[in-house]
């Protein structure tokens, strides 16, 4: 009986306003408050109570959770178990059931924590990325995490080396993502080797790029019926078939996506002889015996699942886009990712000069510092203590505290969504700029030397589609800085 493993990525950038921690109203997602709000009601619930069966003694509930393969964002997690708990439990149900039935290999996988694209972070960004999401992770689930979720699947050499050096078992890419793509078979996995240690490894599972596509974007799941026709044609003669999506396919894209996957999974692959499992168990009883080299994109930046010229959506005018005018371009990308490298990199040097002073080295302490950001409860100052060797004054303290806020903004302000869409003026974009003024405003208050004007005018490079709208200055002074102004604040708080 051939395997099948449909995989699911669960994510929405993180919408929380970075001086308050509360969501604005977003009318483009009425008749909801927020985005947030709107996919967890048609997505998120639905997936965890998927009613079947008449209403009355037949009805029941099925968890889908339970029978894919599955991630979710961490700044995801953390807001559903604020405002929406029973779904966040269903969740987290769902892992412990399917690990007892898959000899101890959960559904669930790790994702790297804010959402950037980690072929574009640098050395630090890329493991503390890593590390933050792999202890988000074991802070959730209660177990290690054998696998961990790149977002857009962005990877090169680089990114694969730090995945061994953290451990993890294996990783989900897109088959174009490996190096001959055309000749490999998708229904096995294959053994990546370390470039510089070829005694390690991580095994490398490809999904089945037709049938995901159809899913995606082909209205696969127009039928529960005609979906598992397509897995089975897919899987026929082989001995494992695996898909990855967007999560977001099945309810929200897609209106009765989380119906037809819970008949798919729980009557229909059954009676067609699929197999239902996850990655970790099927690595069990199938380990990777074939070796696989890794595309490394144009100029070795890596390569994506969403877009074809590599990592080109989130640097450049690439062409890869979603809606916008004929005309319209992404020339914006560019300028955009300048100004926050030359934010990111000014704090380096102010980070650094912590040491001795605040931390006995900061990253060590920035890595760590996101059992902080899980638990409230957390003692700040035994944290303290434990990473600068003694107790710190109170004043050193809130210093020392502030410093590691200024790292998350910064790490923040990497999320991919700004810049996967069409214009600068999008709300993802500014999002991950209000993260942006956040860490201006908190080098404020650090008393650092302000960076605020050159920042500004190398987004004035960026230049909106929308004439009225201007450049990237002119959104980050209209629809960035008002949300941080003391005014402003007291209303909301109000």
């Amino acid at each position: 009986m051939p395997c099948l493993i449909i995989h699911g990525h669960f994510y929405q950038p993180p919408r929380e306003n970075p001086w308050t921690g509360i969501i604005e109203e977003q009318p483009s997602a009425s008749p909801f408050h927020d985005w947030n709000e709107r996919v967890h009601f048609e997505c998120y619930r639905a997936n965890a109570f998927v009613r079947v069966g008449e209403v009355g003694p037949d009805e029941r509930f099925i968890n889908n959770y339970a029978n894919i393969s599955f991630n979710f964002g961490p700044t995801l997690l953390s807001w559903l178990q604020a405002h929406h708990g029973y779904t966040y439990a269903r969740i987290i149900e769902a892992d412990r059931e399917s690990a007892s039935r898959h000899h101890g290999h959960g559904n669930a996988i790790a994702q790297a924590y804010g959402h950037a694209i980690l072929p574009l972070c640098n050395d630090r960004d890329l493991r503390t990325q890593i590390r933050w999401g792999l202890a988000d992770f074991r802070y959730r689930f209660q177990r290690e995490a054998e696998s961990l979720w790149l977002p857009e699947t962005a990877c090169n050499d680089r990114v694969m080396s730090a995945l061994i050096d953290e451990g993890l078992r294996y990783v989900i890419l897109a088959p174009h993502q490996a190096a001959h793509d055309a000749t490999l078979d998708t229904s096995i996995p294959y053994r990546y080797s370390d470039r510089d240690n070829p005694d390690k490894s991580i095994a490398v599972f490809l999904y089945d790029g037709p049938t995901s596509r159809a899913i995606a974007f082909e209205k696969l799941l127009s039928s529960s019926r005609e979906f598992v026709d397509a897995l089975a044609r897919s899987a026929n003669g082989k001995q494992m078939i695996n898909v990855a999506t967007d999560g977001e396919t099945y309810g929200h894209h897609f209106k009765f996506g989380d119906l037809c996957l819970a008949h798919a999974l729980t009557e229909e692959s059954p009676a067609r002889g699929l197999t239902i499992t996850n990655y970790g168990k099927y690595l069990d009883e199938h380990p990777a015996e074939f070796e696989v080299e890794i595309n490394n994109g144009p100029n070795g930046e890596g390569t994506s699942w969403s877009c074809v010229h590599g990592v080109g959506r989130w640097i450049r005018d690439c062409s890869c886009h979603t809606g916008g005018e004929p005309a319209w371009n992404q020339e914006w990308r560019t300028p955009l990712r300048q100004a926050l490298n030359f934010l990111r990199d000014q704090n380096i040097e102010y980070f650094e000069a912590t040491r001795g002073s605040l931390f006995i080295d900061p990253w060590p302490a920035r890595d760590d510092s996101i059992a902080l950001i899980l638990d409230s409860q957390e003692s700040r100052e035994k944290f303290l203590f434990d990473h600068a060797g003694r107790w710190l004054s109170s004043d050193k303290q809130l210093k020392a505290l502030t410093y590691l806020e200024l790292q998350r903004m910064l790490l923040l302000m990497y999320t991919s969504c700004g810049w996967f869409f069409n214009d600068i003026s999008g709300v993802e974009t500014i999002q991950i700029l209000k993260y942006a003024a956040r860490a201006i405003d908190l080098m404020d208050q650090l008393e650092l030397r302000s960076v605020r004007e050159r920042f500004i005018e190398i987004l004035s490079e960026a230049k909106s589609n929308r004439s009225e709208i201007g450049t990237g200055a002119d959104i980050y002074r209209r629809f960035v800085e008002p949300f941080g102004s003391p005014t402003v604040l007291e209303t909301m708080s109000a």
